[in-house]
């Protein structure tokens, strides 16, 4: 006799999107997109969040419902569409227990070159199905060489508004990362040096790994990552600086986020965001550390272009990011699976 009971089980397996990371860091870049992909997902169908590394953050266990691969207990992916954020099965046992997925997606968001070759084919034993690729910007897919559907990763920006600030006469220019060395560009120890020199407060968040060199700069308030709310901190400047060391930003969420906030960004021309930012309309652009001071003292003296372009900058990700827009991209996931004449391969 046909058990209903285990049909409609298996029926909701096949539809439920299961979401893997390795939700190490709560103020990861990838960490934040998986979680955002999550809530964004989970009002529209059955979504489970998977953690990929034994390191698994906590605080994130404690505030989502992040489950770790257990077979011995009986807690696995039961098939469904299956979705790696910066995390691959490659080199695990569990992918040849589970139930195969129906769809196999992989967001690609970081500028790794092996991972291309590790995601585009499964071994022949696993049988999954060709991956489907997800990068988050052009650029992206032009410096890695990987075709797929362009997403750019989830920002919920009704948490990231402007807020006005208290005029008291001194300028704050800032940036916000994560503490690691390959975050910072060495040249802007010199930067930060000279827009202390002529008055401006310069605040980082992020910077903890700096420690020894910024205590030689009088004026530069620092911090590490996670000290302050991100949307707090954002809101307490008054320009946003940016540019990375030998990490490539392939995105730049937290760009995206300072835009959110209605202030204008003065960013390294190397990055995903420069796909976004219109050069002195939304955004600022530049390629040498001398471009770069010029432009943050001219923001500095201008009032008027702060307000202009920050408030472009607004505009632009509240249409990235508008309802519409939004559910464009979800569509992507909700596909049951059927038709996939669609999927991407690396070229």
């Amino acid at each position: 006799m046909p058990n209903p009971t285990g049909a409609v089980r298996s029926k909701t397996a096949s539809r439920t999107l299961n979401i893997f990371n390795g939700f190490k860091n709560p103020f990861g870049g990838s960490e934040l997109e998986a979680l955002s992909l999550y809530s964004l997902l989970a009002p529209k169908s059955e979504v489970r969040l998977w953690a990929t590394s034994s390191k698994v953050s906590k605080d994130l266990q404690q505030s989502y419902p992040i489950r770790r691969v257990a077979m011995h207990k009986g807690d696995f992916p039961r098939g469904g569409t299956y979705i790696f954020v910066g995390a691959h099965w490659r080199n695990k046992l569990w992918p040849y227990l589970v139930p195969k997925p129906r769809r196999l997606i992989y967001i690609y968001n970081t500028f790794h070159p092996k991972v291309v070759g590790l995601t585009s084919k499964s071994p022949r034993m696993l049988g999954w199905p060709q991956t489907e690729y997800v990068v988050i910007s052009n650029f992206q897919s032009s410096l890695a060489g990987v075709q797929g559907e362009v997403h750019p990763s989830p920002i919920d920006i009704n948490l990231f508004r402007p807020e006005p600030r208290a005029p008291d006469g001194r300028i704050v220019i800032g940036r916000m990362s994560r503490d690691v060395p390959e975050k910072h560009h060495p040249d802007d120890l010199g930067v930060y040096r000279e827009l202390t020199r002529q008055g401006f407060e310069v605040r980082l968040q992020g910077a903890a790994c700096l420690a020894d060199q910024l205590s030689t700069i009088e004026g530069v308030q620092w911090s590490p990552e996670g000290a302050m709310p991100a949307p707090a901190f954002l809101q307490s400047l008054d320009i946003f600086y940016y540019r990375s060391g030998v990490h490539v930003e392939t995105f730049g969420r937290v760009i995206f986020e300072a835009m959110a906030c209605g202030l204008p960004v003065v960013c390294h021309r190397h990055g995903g965001y420069a796909d976004t930012i219109r050069h002195g309309e939304n955004g600022f652009l530049f390629e040498t550390t001398d471009e770069a001071r010029v432009l943050l003292e001219r923001l500095a003296a201008d009032p008027a272009l702060r307000l202009r372009v920050g408030g472009e900058a607004r505009k632009t990700v509240e249409e990235m990011y508008s309802v519409a827009a939004q559910d464009a991209r979800l569509a992507f996931y909700l596909r049951c699976g059927a038709a996939l004449a669609l999927t991407t391969r690396p070229r």
